[in-house]
């Protein structure tokens, strides 16, 4: 019976989710996600340590760490004034050279579906050579966090939004632009995935409604940490 919901049971080819949203299922191999995993603990190590932000009182399930900016509900500052008054970590240039991998072969899986016209991956963003993120949000989620139906609107670049991730699978549910309710689909988000929203999808709304326990591949298994998942999103605030 567990074998109908392994990852391997759903389709789990490439594809055009939306206009300007794009998964990439395994596009990180097992090498470059034990390697991203260590680079995990290196951040966790601080100088600003993964805490739960609070959104109207309420702190998140999840912990975060800003590499590049620290965030808090409508803004990004250098320091972590809500948490220690630390600077955060500087964003990788690695980063940036992932993060443009990621649009290049988002761009491939538009440019290979029929549905869109020759240049759908140039107006909704993904052009690997202009993408410059400079902040990633890195958000651990132990076995029983979630995270609600929101927008990513706190840049003023709306330039792509790149996500990986690494660890358990959850389900990521991929809405609309206009409300948190219907249409939307749920997508099982396993280690090494990738996904890109840009474009007309850039401010969509998103979450994630589960974590599957015990789903990480060998190579991307966070036993350290508990278990859990570790989502890594770049994206460009527009700040100085």
């Amino acid at each position: 019976m567990e074998s109908l919901f392994a990852d391997e049971a759903f389709d789990r080819r490439p594809r055009v989710i939306a206009q300007g949203a794009v998964w990439l299922p395994g596009f990180l191999d097992e090498a470059a996600q034990s390697w991203i995993i260590r680079q995990y603990a290196k951040w966790r190590a601080g100088p600003v340590p993964a805490h739960a932000t609070s959104i109207a009182g309420h702190p998140m399930s999840v912990k975060t760490i800003g590499l590049g900016w620290h965030w808090q509900p409508g803004r990004y500052d250098r320091r972590a004034r809500d948490v220690n008054g630390a600077h955060v970590l500087s964003f990788p240039d690695w980063m940036t050279r992932l993060g443009r991998q990621v649009l290049t072969e988002a761009a491939e899986v538009v440019a290979e579906d029929s549905m869109f016209p020759d240049h759908a991956a140039q107006q909704w963003g993904l052009v690997p050579h202009l993408y410059s993120p400079d902040v990633a949000l890195v958000n651990y989620y132990d076995a029983h966090a979630k995270m609600g139906m929101h927008q990513d609107k706190d840049e003023f670049d709306p330039a792509p939004v790149v996500s990986l991730s690494l660890g358990d699978t959850c389900v990521f549910r991929f809405g609309n632009t206009d409300n948190r309710n219907r249409p939307f689909e749920d997508i099982r988000l396993a280690s090494g995935d990738a996904f890109v929203f840009g474009g007309p999808a850039r401010f969509a709304y998103h979450g994630v409604t589960k974590i599957s326990q015990d789903t990480a591949p060998e190579h991307g298994r966070l036993d350290h940490l508990g278990g859990g998942r570790i989502n890594i999103t770049m994206r460009t605030t527009g700040r100085q």
